[in-house]
């Protein structure tokens, strides 16, 4: 029999058994987001042993997936190898009626989440609206060793190392270090990156992957100077690349292209992972790294019943019918 239960903490949640794929689909993760002051509302499905459960935050009137800028993707949280589709089509149905408008972003197209999601609630008579939100760009071995990495690099990224790789001096760590981290913070407060989102977060969110002996982070300095960090993790197989910056001053050394080469080379030939994931965003410098181009999906569930909803709705048909004309 299938029970359903909402929660508006993670500490109400019984994370035992629950599937940790990834750094941003495991209980932890929303915990550290709830602990930064976002206001958890969970959504759980059980029937025996099996567990399905939407980690989510009212917002607007909506309920919108719990994540934050940080997060390459979100994913449901359960048991087994994958969610329970009786318990998400459960979830759907009770949701609907509780909320007429739920949102999930950052869903990925390759495990089949969003395929997941949108059947649920299509099922649980919701219009869905499936949409294009943003790319990940990734990096598979298939078995290669960083020397065949390298030697299939663009010829300008692989001048830009010979020509420049020894005019800074590289470190590399697998532990958290209060002085690294700092100059990491220094360092990105004097890059071309925006202002950081919530730089309390991710530190706290460093230590831990530290602690787990997940974290990859890497200096690069100019005569002592630190001009380049950045914060990786490896986990089942997978590098994640979270943050990097250089300094604009030290631009002409080129140190995040030599800092790059050096945590690939730790991942690929000491780690032996199989896929590099450089997160969201199409900038243009991931492709001189990366091979493969991943979709990141939007579902909007509407409830057409609603008067509230019309509007979008209307909305959403008339862009579907432009669609049609102009493809027709």
């Amino acid at each position: 029999m299938t029970a359903i239960s909402y929660h508006a903490s993670l500490n109400d949640l019984q994370a035992q058994g629950l599937a940790e794929a990834g750094p941003f689909a495991r209980p932890r993760w929303f915990a550290l987001l709830e602990e930064a002051g976002t206001q958890p509302y969970l959504a759980c499905a059980s029937d025996g042993d099996a567990r399905v459960c939407l980690p989510l935050e009212k917002r607007n009137r909506s309920l919108v997936s719990l994540t934050n800028w940080y997060a390459f993707t979100w994913a449901p949280l359960h048991t087994g190898i994958a969610p329970d589709a009786g318990l998400l089509r459960a979830l759907a149905y009770d949701l609907s009626r509780r909320s007429r408008r739920v949102v999930f972003d950052k869903l990925s197209v390759e495990d089949g989440t969003a395929a997941l999601l949108a059947t649920a609630f299509r099922e649980a008579g919701c219009s869905v609206f499936d949409e294009h939100c943003d790319v990940n760009h990734v990096l598979a071995l298939n078995g290669r060793s960083y020397a065949d990495y390298l030697a299939q690099r663009p010829g300008q990224l692989r001048t830009t190392l010979k020509r420049k790789g020894r005019k800074v001096e590289v470190t590399l760590s697998q532990e958290f270090d209060a002085q690294d981290w700092a100059a990491y913070e220094d360092i990105y407060a004097d890059s071309w990156k925006p202002e950081e989102g919530d730089p309390e977060l991710l530190k706290r969110f460093a230590m831990e992957e530290a602690a787990a002996g997940r974290m990859r982070f890497g200096l690069a300095r100019a005569e002592g100077h630190p001009v380049a960090a950045q914060f990786w993790t490896v986990e089942n197989g997978t590098a994640y690349i979270h943050k990097l910056a250089h300094r604009e001053s030290a631009k002409s050394l080129s140190p995040g292209t030599t800092l790059s080469a050096a945590l690939f080379a730790q991942v690929i030939d000491h780690d032996k992972v199989d896929l590099v994931d450089f997160g969201t965003g199409d900038d243009g410098y991931k492709r001189d790294w990366m091979e493969a181009v991943r979709e990141r999906r939007r579902l909007t569930c509407l409830r057409p019943g609603v008067p509230a909803n019309w509007p979008e709705l209307a909305k959403a048909a008339a862009r579907k019918l432009v669609s049609a004309i102009r493809h027709g």
